[in-house]
């Protein structure tokens, strides 16, 4: 770690669920290179959950950006949110480039949020921490518009 450097040099916004009342499905990120980062992190925030709904977020894992022999990676999903208890809350789940299935060649990530029974307030973003090469800034996605120093 180099404390002269910015917060955002050492992490990067890769892709994102931008803030949506989200009707009852499955929504997905887009598919993100894994062996650019040390690590990647998956950010869940809900807001008020519909009536009795239901969010499931998982982490699942390509071969490629377009999302060939899809499958879940094996641990990375959280235990599912409810309206009892789980409005206005965060889940995060992070993922090395080792827990992918390299020995098949999976190298790259995606985030799967699923919204049960009724349209619910959320965001999610994948972070990817700690860029093999160059500035992680670098890697945004094209929706970061500013990075203020």
């Amino acid at each position: 770690m180099n404390p002269n450097s910015l917060g955002s040099e050492n992490f990067a916004v890769l892709a994102t669920l931008n803030p949506v009342s989200q009707t009852a499905a499955t929504v997905v990120s887009g598919y993100v290179d894994a062996r650019k980062f040390a690590m990647i992190t998956a950010v869940l925030a809900t807001g008020v959950l519909g009536a009795s709904a239901t969010i499931d977020a998982k982490l699942r894992q390509a071969t490629d950006s377009s999302g060939t022999g899809v499958k879940d990676i094996t641990g990375k999903s959280i235990t599912q949110l409810v309206k009892a208890s789980n409005d206005n809350n965060q889940a995060i789940i992070n993922v090395r480039p080792e827990d992918l299935d390299v020995d098949n060649g999976f190298t790259h990530v995606c985030l799967s949020v699923t919204v049960g029974t009724a349209a619910s307030l959320m965001a999610a973003a994948l972070l990817g921490f700690f860029p093999r090469q160059g500035a992680a800034s670098d890697s945004n996605q094209a929706g970061v518009v500013q990075i203020i120093a």
